[in-house]
């Protein structure tokens, strides 16, 4: 078994391998514990820091996402090309219809001004002209939206399309949009366009484009800040939207809702009115020592590698645990941050957090005749 440049033998490492399981110093009470009222068929709310699951309804059932989809078009976009690169409007992407930006064959854009039609207007036109630009035709661009999907470690999502028009195998789960939208958050560029309520662009010919964002959450919501609404007869009303109020970011995901905005709003009120930050694992902390065999001492102290911050009920009622695996002894020599094991921090039985587990300091391995004086 290797640890980086740390080798154990795979039998000696079996042999000295154990678990420890820290007791719980967060108790559940017997308290009810408060949930919202969703009307959706499938729900979910994320912290976007953590990635941590606050609430969930059927939130691994896969469904039509509708537009939806859109968040993933613009996070293939923004990593592959230049946002202020030019695109020229073909013919084929100006004639896809639906929700349109009203692009003209021959129009030149940059890819940025595609992305405002794309995530405010929901231009289905735009999406095509974006994935021309990006990867020669759609078709390609679509081969790169599900291998970042995998990389992404969705579970359940298959994309057909750029633009979450109706198509046979183009599905993904509230879970898996909140996963996505929690990565394109963390991109800046994302985030100005997707917080951005209206838009003006200048078209061809003294032309404008006039871009109103359909996420009404912008307008509503103390703190709304994204991402994306979505509708088809399929898909229903569905609506990635997310919401920052101090250090705290949420991303609630609505599919299939007879409102989707109210759904939304009652979840991202519930994260962050019956939710508090708690800081369960502090990096650097010294949280064991491991025995040393053949070093200059018998034990090194091991500590965590990252800081853990998981969001607990403020209530009381959630039930925090962290289980440490160390391994029982290592051979000297052993060097400052080597790997020695695993800390898992769990809310109600759910893994919420992982770190390594590191040795503290350097173990030198000790001589013959210091070993003979022992």
């Amino acid at each position: 078994m290797s640890f980086g440049r740390f080798t154990l033998p795979l039998v000696l490492f079996a042999y000295l391998f154990f678990t420890l399981i820290d007791t719980p110093f967060v108790q559940a009470n017997t308290k009810q514990q408060y949930e919202p009222q969703v009307s959706a068929r499938s729900a979910l709310l994320m912290d976007v820091s953590s990635g941590q699951i606050l609430y969930g309804k059927n939130h691994r059932e896969p469904r039509p996402m509708a537009s939806t989809t859109k968040i993933m078009t613009a996070v293939v976009a923004l990593g592959a090309a230049d946002a202020k690169s030019t695109v020229t409007v073909s013919s084929r992407a100006a004639a896809v219809g639906e929700s349109s930006m009203y692009l003209e064959p021959g129009e030149k854009l940059t890819l940025e001004q595609l992305l405002y039609g794309a995530m405010l207007r929901s231009g289905n036109d735009a999406c095509v002209a974006i994935a021309e630009h990006v990867a020669g035709t759609e078709e390609a661009f679509v081969l790169l939206m599900n291998e970042k999907a995998v990389l992404l470690g969705t579970e359940t999502t298959r994309f057909r399309n750029t633009n979450g028009l109706p198509a046979p195998g183009h599905y993904s789960t509230a879970r898996d949009l909140a996963l996505l939208a929690r990565y394109a958050l963390h991109n800046p560029d994302f985030c100005r366009i997707v917080k951005t309520r209206t838009q003006v662009i200048e078209g061809p010919g003294g032309l404008y484009h006039y871009l109103q964002n359909t996420n009404k959450l912008l307008w509503r919501y103390p703190g709304a800040d994204g991402v994306k609404t979505g509708t088809t007869v399929a898909a229903g009303k569905c609506l990635v939207a997310s919401a920052t109020q101090g250090d705290r970011r949420l991303v609630a995901v609505i599919l299939n809702g007879n409102d989707r905005f109210e759904d939304a709003a009652r979840l991202l009120d519930y994260g962050f009115e019956h939710f508090k930050t708690v800081q369960a694992v502090y990096a650097g902390a010294i949280y064991d020592r491991v025995n040393v065999a053949g070093g200059i001492a018998g034990t090194v102290p091991v500590k965590a590698l990252d800081d853990i911050t998981v969001n607990l009920r403020v209530d009381g009622t959630d039930r925090l645990e962290k289980r440490v695996q160390l391994l029982r002894s290592i051979s000297a020599p052993v060097y400052e941050g080597q790997p020695v094991g695993k800390m898992h921090v769990l809310v109600n039985g759910e893994i919420v957090g992982v770190t390594d587990i590191v040795a503290g300091c350097t173990i030198e391995k000790s001589s013959l005749w210091q070993r003979l004086l022992r």
